[in-house]
């Protein structure tokens, strides 16, 4: 199938999940490999939204890997296997595995040869309720209740093998309460009337979904959901919310066809251009990607803020779908290169600078966590978590940018199209990449010039913790042509080697050099025609390498903290806020999402006394909307003590910022003319080059935080029933 014009679409770079560091992961444990593979299903399940649970029937055709006589599959731990029935119909002897209850060990008559097949028929049951033994652990991955369902393919809520690497066809049969529509992966038929079982539960629908082309399937969502059918750039997107949340289709649509046009051009057509877009209710992934579906939650349900989010999705059918990760230690070719898709779409669709905002959030990012595990170790971390995304995601991300400095933008590109048009519809390694990088890195070397080591930048960067922090050491001396530079570059990693670069600036026109860096400490002399300015040396001018500083290191922390705080873990928050002041003094922002967490807590002196700190200090200009949000606050805090003369006084000098990130004079403007009371709080939104947004009322679920350098509201959303 071609796009009109242009072309012929996991694990998703999921979104902000947070998780107790205390929590033993399940899916982090050692699986054996598995010794029968997945080929198709047969599922057919019935929800219960009343008892918010699943019964379900899931017909599996087996292909054997190796020699076996037993067929193990991962199932939530919650859903209880009653019988498994063989070829013959016969039942057979099944268990729970005592050390990983999240696999289902099936007892076979026969051993069944290599390339052999069986097909079995598991039949199970169970509650969906919350988090409690979610094999994402932490994570509601699965729910049913009165409102609604979502069945993730994380989850495990019919059998799986090999997750997440498994491809395979599929149709499913969902049986849901006539009051639900059902989206997701597949094709689906108009649903089927049903009688239901008793009168308080009413009518039902019969929904089915044939997923006929091989990919990892098995993702639904259902409730009050409206579809919205769309076109954009010659591209389908069914865009399916509720009523009160459908007036945006459209832009939603021309998001998805802009990314997926971009993409298609970078990397290559994907076999079904057309996309299903569906709002998922909060309290599960704040994002996830499905073949051919992508899924936003309530709180970030805005096509501007969200369109580099919807951009990773999209990419994600690429990265994570077409192609998968071989093994849990491969994820950093999908979800890595997802993530930093995100920066490829933005420098595409807004310019450089777009692109370059991207990479600096991807460095914050990944100092956040960078020591919790090297990338190529990836299966030692809890998906989904903290230190996953900070390692997998953002630090993998920032990877891809260094290899595209290395190899050069037309290399880089040309082995992404390699990769995806090798690896479509299959697994790959690590290695797999590392292959096609290098021999398109050897490719575009021109006559006597040296090809870049990528094998050993492969080495340094996949299998190492640790980044450098360069600090410079220099003499100027006046020369006859000129003048000459001598000096170190010093850095505290041993093992690191990379060419650096140099910006002088001097007293015409800058010059710029490059330096090979090799351990903790490298001599350089260069030659310049202007006189250097003081001060005028800097290392990576153009952030080409991952590398720590006193800024970088403290919005690592302000953004350690916010995580925390969108959980409600004010004290924990404050923590990682103190710990950036005691990095970079003063430093606006941490001042105050401390007052945040304060407020929230409703230490409301505390509150004041770190706004007030964060006025203290000139921010850096991507903080400056610190300044109207902090008198906003302080306002807030003397309406709720009956101060009402000095709330006033602070919502003028809010009004007198001219600073309207986040809708903040409207605020104003409305605290002015009516006092704030407790309940009354609004969210702030992300600074964008769009239109401002609007804050949102106490009932809309907070947006997640942008590493360090966007303001929003410290306030976790509302629990799930």
């Amino acid at each position: 199938m071609a796009l009109r014009r242009r072309i012929s679409g996991t694990l998703c770079a999921f979104a902000l999940i947070f998780l107790s560091s205390a929590a033993t992961p399940l899916h982090a444990q050692a699986l054996r490999p598995f010794n029968f593979l997945a080929e198709h299903y047969d599922v057919s399940a019935s929800l219960d939204a009343i008892g918010q649970s699943i019964s379900a029937t899931a017909k599996i055709d087996f292909k054997a890997v190796e020699a076996a006589s037993s067929v193990r599959v991962e199932l939530h731990p919650n859903l209880i296997v009653k019988e498994v029935k063989g070829p013959d119909g016969k039942p057979l002897t099944f268990e729970r595995d005592n050390q990983n209850p999240l696999i289902v060990v099936v007892q076979l008559p026969t051993p069944v040869a290599t390339a052999g097949h069986v097909t079995l028929t598991y039949t199970y049951s169970g509650l969906l309720v919350n988090e409690e033994n979610s094999p994402v652990p932490g994570v509601r991955a699965a729910l049913i209740n009165k409102d609604g369902a979502y069945l993730l393919l994380p989850a495990r809520w019919f059998p799986l093998t090999d997750f997440p690497s498994n491809r395979y066809t599929a149709t499913f049969r969902l049986n849901v309460p006539e009051t639900f529509a059902v989206a997701g992966t597949g094709k689906a038929s108009a649903p089927t009337p049903m009688p239901g079982k008793n009168a308080v539960e009413g009518r039902r629908l019969l929904y089915v979904f044939e997923c006929k082309s091989l990919a990892p399937h098995g993702t639904f969502v259902a409730g009050n959901l409206q579809l919205n059918p769309k076109q954009a750039e010659g591209i389908s997107v069914a865009v399916y919310a509720p009523r009160a949340a459908s007036a945006n289709a459209q832009n939603f649509a021309e998001d998805v066809a802009r990314s997926a046009i971009i993409f298609s051009d970078m990397f290559g057509p994907i076999p079904d251009p057309t996309f299903t877009l569906i709002q998922i209710p909060d309290g599960t992934f704040r994002d996830f990607a499905a073949p051919g579906v992508l899924l936003l939650s309530q709180r970030i349900w805005d096509p501007r803020s969200s369109d580099r989010t919807i951009a990773r999705l999209v990419a994600s059918q690429w990265w994570g779908i077409q192609v998968t990760p071989a093994t849990p230690g491969d994820v950093w070719i999908s979800d890595g290169l997802a993530r930093y898709s995100e920066a490829l779409y933005a420098e595409q669709n807004a310019g450089k600078e777009a692109g370059l905002r991207a990479v600096d959030e991807f460095a914050v990012g990944a100092l956040m966590y960078e020591d919790a595990a090297p990338i190529a170790q990836a299966a030692r971390l809890s998906p989904y978590s903290p230190d996953y995304r900070s390692v997998v995601m953002n630090k993998g991300a920032m990877l891809f940018h260094m290899l595209r400095a290395q190899m050069g933008d037309v290399a880089f590109k040309a082995a992404l199209r390699d990769f995806y048009f090798q690896f479509a519809e299959k697994s790959a390694h690590v290695e797999d990449f590392e292959k096609i990088a290098e021999r398109r890195a050897q490719a575009a070397v021109k006559p006597q010039q040296d090809p870049p080591n990528l094998h050993a930048f492969f080495a340094q960067w996949l299998n190492s913790t640790g980044v450098p922090e360069f600090s410079l050491e220099y003499v100027v001396y006046r020369t006859p042509k000129g003048f000459r530079i001598v000096g170190k570059i010093k850095q505290p990693l041993d093992t690191f080697r990379m060419p650096v670069e140099l910006r002088i600036d001097t007293e015409g026109n800058p010059e710029l050099k490059t330096i090979d860096v090799i351990g903790t400490e490298s001599g350089f002399t260069i030659e310049t025609f202007g006189r250097p300015k003081p001060g005028g040396i800097r290392i990576d001018p153009n952030n080409l390498i991952l590398k720590g500083s006193t800024s970088l290191r403290a919005r690592a922390a302000i953004a350690r903290g916010e995580d925390l705080a969108e959980q409600g873990r004010f004290y924990d928050a404050v923590t990682q806020y103190q710990r950036a002041l005691s990095i970079q003094p003063n430093r606006p922002l941490a001042n105050f999402r401390m007052g945040e967490a304060f407020f929230y807590q409703k230490n409301y002196q505390a509150a004041a006394n770190a706004f007030r700190e964060s006025l203290q200090t000139v921010p850096e200009p991507s903080e400056k909307w610190t300044e109207v949000w902090s008198h906003i606050y302080l306002g807030e805090i003397f309406d709720l003590l009956g101060q009402r003369e000095r709330a006033v006084n602070e919502y003028s000098k809010a009004k007198q910022t001219n600073d309207d990130t986040g809708g903040a004079q409207e605020t104003a403007e409305r605290y002015i003319k009516k006092p704030y009371s407790e309940g009354g709080a609004t969210s702030v939104s992300a600074p964008t080059p769009t239109p401002t947004v609007k804050p949102a009322s106490t009932s809309t679920p907070i947006p997640t935080p942008a590493s360090g350098e966007k303001p929003v509201l410290k306030k976790p959303a509302p629990p799930q029933q």
